[in-house]
């Protein structure tokens, strides 16, 4: 009889670390994909919302003409984007238009904690403003991001540069992504959620990422625009 042949120490390496990297392929692969589905559903539907709601884009922009005539219907803001690059993000304006100019008087009024800044009362925001805001309406143009490509539908939510200068290295970790009009702190709570459980949320959102996640969150944030309270 022949002896049984043995596998020594240097072949069971060589197939666990064999094994390791066609896992790690296979990760790869699935997660290109994922991009590659997720790019064509976010421009397909970005593209289909800005046609289907342009009747609406237009009565808004008249109320806002009519409300303060001399402000612009548009409003940019420069905002942080994946692997911090800043980029111009765009919503309606619902602020009187030297916003900016006050905001620094105001900053000791903050009813956020963390690197955010948010007040229920603001003076600054139009009546118009009040009920964009609380529908969500004032982040429609940000369609525009995401056929641009710069904002994804859904995605952490794109921080200021004023934020991010506030970040710990941990914090950093939800700009490995492109940014969303949409996520799991919008539907899960957003201004009643600190700053904080927002990193938590924008991290678990990373780890678990995908096709059928991103579509629950998309279908959970239709209700919540129209039944929320907690946007200001």
């Amino acid at each position: 009889m022949y002896p049984t042949p043995h596998r020594n120490d240097a072949e069971g390496a060589f197939d666990g670390a064999s094994n390791y990297i066609n896992y790690v392929l296979e990760e790869q692969k699935t997660k290109m994909m994922y991009l590659v589905i997720k790019r064509g559903m976010d421009f397909l539907l970005a593209f289909m919302g800005l046609v289907i709601l342009s009747p609406l884009f237009l009565i808004v922009a008249v109320l806002i003409k009519l409300e303060d005539p001399k402000g612009s219907v548009f409003f940019y803001q420069t905002r942080i984007g994946k692997d911090e690059k800043p980029f111009r993000m765009y919503k309606f304006r619902s602020m009187v238009s030297n916003a900016e100019e006050l905001l620094e008087d105001l900053l000791n009024q903050n009813e956020i904690s963390g690197a955010m800044f948010k007040m229920r009362q603001d003076p600054r925001i139009t009546k118009i403003g009040k009920f964009i805001r609380r529908t969500s309406i004032d982040e429609l143009p940000q369609l525009w991001n995401v056929i641009l490509g710069n904002m994804s539908l859904v995605g952490p939510r794109p921080a200021l540069p004023r934020e991010v200068a506030q970040y710990s290295p941990y914090d950093k970790l939800r700009l490995k992504v492109i940014p969303g009009c949409t996520g799991l702190w919008q539907i899960s709570g957003r201004n009643e959620l600190n700053f904080n459980e927002m990193v938590e949320l924008d991290i678990q959102y990373i780890k678990q990422r995908g096709i059928m996640v991103d579509l629950k969150i998309m279908l959970h944030t239709v209700r919540v625009m129209f039944g929320s309270k907690d946007a200001f």
